[in-house]
């Protein structure tokens, strides 16, 4: 019985106007959206090859033993962009495009979206975008009037008047619905992605193809999660009208307002600083102890010079050397208490970062679209995880450089001895970025999954129990 309500059901929904509307959108926005951000993504790589390869023809040597600029950056670290941008652009755009490495710490170049940012202001076109924001709106389109239309029209009662059971009757028009809805969809994602294999994407890399699947049985989920929402709306109210007007509203709230508000209102609960603001707070930090030093070197000098009125040329060099020994250890004292205060600094700034996040996090999952966001921009590495081995790695590679050049640079020596073979340092090259396995992308995303599917049922046992109780 129930495989007959359900082709009755697809019958039904695939002789009306809605299907056509559907099959065409997916036939004309998957395919085309995807071709589109290849060719953004082939771009981008052009880019990034292009910076690195100029990158590496500036100057890899520095020389410890001569006054480095604080602000000077002496290498660079850039985000390679992701094949995966392509069904998911995410936070690829405005990440910084590359970390650079200085004395003082690291600055963030400007991200793509600066030098192109006209285009975003009517927003990002991805595939992304088709299943959180155009597809979960057509979800409701096909629900909102699967028992409130009939009770309308009348055929509810006598439906049911016939022993049906309550529980086959609303499961045959999820299920029916969702084949009619979920075909077209998967037909056309498969167009697209032959599309991209023509245009020579790996689709058929180890690490390409299994999130790309995953990414599917995501969008899948959560279709399903809006079709349970409008078989809620559609049995909470009598009139189809009246549903469609709240189903529109309920789509508002949880795909458009509600993502937003939850890290507009962390700004409140849990303020943060710039990083510019904390860079800055970093190079005061750096002249006031370059001025106490100095200080400290005219004292040193008043002190050595004070019983030598008229010093022969050996005399000079002699002091000058004495003053250079003297220094020393006040150096390595004033380089310790900048790194100490520093490391407090961007600890404070980190923590007060991460609270805000995560204050805006909790509160944007109140709704699907924010949990299918956080689990697709993982699975395409163009989210947080990327982000943070992004910014990890440039820590790392800071580190590496602060011990092998920072750490030795002399600053307030009066004679120097130069000894280009033992004096000038190569600089050494980032590693790559170090890129999760998928089963470490779900555990990270454990909260987002469980999230979707908490939604899926919670929200499909609502509606039944609802409709159990309803008074045909």
């Amino acid at each position: 019985m129930l495989l007959t309500l359900i082709r009755k059901e697809i019958t039904h929904h695939i002789l009306s106007v809605r299907f056509i509307v559907l099959l065409l959108m997916c036939l004309l926005l998957v395919p085309l959206t995807l071709s589109i951000n290849y060719q953004n993504y082939l771009q981008n790589l052009v880019d990034y090859r292009e910076a690195v390869k100029l990158a590496n023809i500036e100057e890899k040597t520095v020389n410890h033993k001569m006054p480095l600029e604080p602000e000077l950056e002496v290498s660079k670290l850039f985000l390679k962009p992701t094949p995966l941008s392509v069904f998911a652009n995410g936070l690829g755009d405005a990440l910084p495009s590359y970390l650079g490495m200085t004395r003082n710490g690291i600055i963030q170049g400007a991200p793509t979206l600066v030098s192109d940012s006209l285009s975003y202001l009517l927003g990002h076109l991805d595939f992304l975008f088709l299943v959180g924001t155009v597809f979960s709106l057509l979800a409701l389109l096909f629900t909102f009037d699967a028992v409130a239309g009939e009770r309308e029209a009348g055929t509810l009662r006598i439906t049911l008047a016939n022993s049906l059971p309550r529980d086959l009757f609303l499961w045959s028009k999820l299920i029916g619905g969702y084949i009619v809805f979920v075909v077209p969809f998967l037909v056309s994602l498969l167009f697209g992605l032959l599309v991209l294999v023509w245009q020579g994407f790996p689709l058929g890399e180890p690490e390409i193809f299994p999130r790309v699947f995953s990414l599917t049985l995501a969008s899948l989920l959560y279709i399903a999660v809006f079709f349970a929402i409008g078989t809620v709306i559609s049995t909470y109210l009598d009139n189809s009208k009246t549903a469609l007007i709240v189903a529109f509203t309920v789509w508002v709230f949880a795909v458009l307002i509600t993502p937003r508000v939850g890290f507009i209102a962390a700004k409140f609960i849990a303020p943060t600083r710039t990083s510019q603001s904390v860079y800055l707070e970093k190079t005061a930090l750096r002249e006031n102890f370059n001025a106490e030093l100095e200080e400290k070197k005219r004292e040193i000098h008043k002190e050595v010079w004070k019983n030598r009125p008229q010093p022969s040329l050996e005399e000079k060099f002699a002091s000058g050397d004495e003053v250079d020994e003297q220094m020393k250890p006040l150096e390595e004292e004033f380089r310790q208490k900048f790194r100490e205060h520093t490391d407090v600094i961007d600890r404070n700034y980190q923590r007060e970062k991460k609270r805000q996040e995560q204050v805006g996090e909790t509160l944007s999952r109140i709704t699907p679209t924010s949990s299918l966001t956080y689990l697709a921009t993982n699975l395409t590495q163009t989210g947080k995880r990327k982000r943070n081995a992004y910014f990890q790695a440039g820590e790392r590679y800071y580190d590496a450089l602060h011990t092998d050049i920072f750490s030795k640079i002399v600053d307030h020596a009066n004679m120097r001895t130069f000894h280009p073979e033992r004096d000038i340092v190569k600089i050494r090259q980032p590693s790559s970025l170090e890129t999760p396995t998928l089963g470490e992308t779900f555990r990270q995303s454990a909260v987002d999954v469980l999230m979707l599917c908490f939604f899926a049922v919670v929200l499909t046992t609502v509606a039944f129990l609802k409709f159990f109780r309803s008074d045909i």
